[in-house]
């Protein structure tokens, strides 16, 4: 099953927190890149406002789990995160383009 999970940040978070964990945050990425199919920021106005993944994973707690082990979340970068099903209606061939 595919879920959507969508970060919002902290506003009261310190400046340089994102920069600090990204290389711990961008490992973890890697690591379960088997269920985590796409992440990428989220901006407002050019400013940083949060995150997206899209997850592969059986039930809403397995990605509970995953978003509590990811680095990012004991920073306090993160203010909350909500988990949506996700269903695919329509795709081009390559993300972006």
């Amino acid at each position: 099953m595919l879920f959507a999970v969508l970060f919002e940040d902290n506003p009261n978070a310190p400046g340089d927190v994102r920069q600090r964990h990204m290389a711990d945050h961008l490992a973890f990425l890697e690591r379960h890149d088997g269920q985590i199919q796409v992440a990428g920021p989220l901006f407002e106005h050019g400013k940083a406002a949060g995150g997206l993944w899209l997850v592969n994973a059986a039930t809403v707690g397995e990605v509970d789990a995953m978003v509590h082990a990811d680095p990012f979340w004991p920073t306090g970068l993160r203010k909350s995160y909500r988990v949506l099903e996700w269903r695919q209606v329509f795709a081009r061939d390559t993300p972006g383009s």
